[in-house]
């Protein structure tokens, strides 16, 4: 079964970012008022972008990384830079223990040492 995380246009020129295995059926939940809180206050106008994935842990932290952006980066995301969505995919599929191993490796690498 796929997973998705979707990006929608919302009125005040807002971005809301939630996770679905029917896009276009949340999108119409959402519309109809009957989505989240933040969709009922700013109705949404269109679908941005969507992001399939293999399993539903790995959707919840891409869309709990695309919360965390700031809203240039979101406005890039929809726009379809695909650089910031590589930076976004890296890791989802990893555990806590081997996400902490691969920081640390990488923070070694950055201060020059091994």
């Amino acid at each position: 079964m796929s997973h998705f995380v979707y990006m929608l246009r919302c009125a005040g020129d807002r971005i809301y970012t939630g996770y679905a295995v029917d896009v276009e059926a949340r999108f119409e939940q959402h519309k109809s008022g009957r989505g989240a809180k933040f969709t009922k206050a700013f109705p949404p106008e269109c679908i941005l972008r969507k992001f399939e994935l293999n399993s539903h842990e790995e959707a919840l932290r891409l869309e709990a990384r695309i919360k965390k952006l700031p809203r240039p980066q979101k406005e890039l995301l929809a726009a379809g830079d695909e650089t910031l969505v590589a930076e976004l995919l890296a890791g989802l599929g990893e555990t806590l223990e081997e996400c902490r191993a691969r920081k640390r490796r990488e923070k070694r690498i950055k201060s020059g040492t091994k």
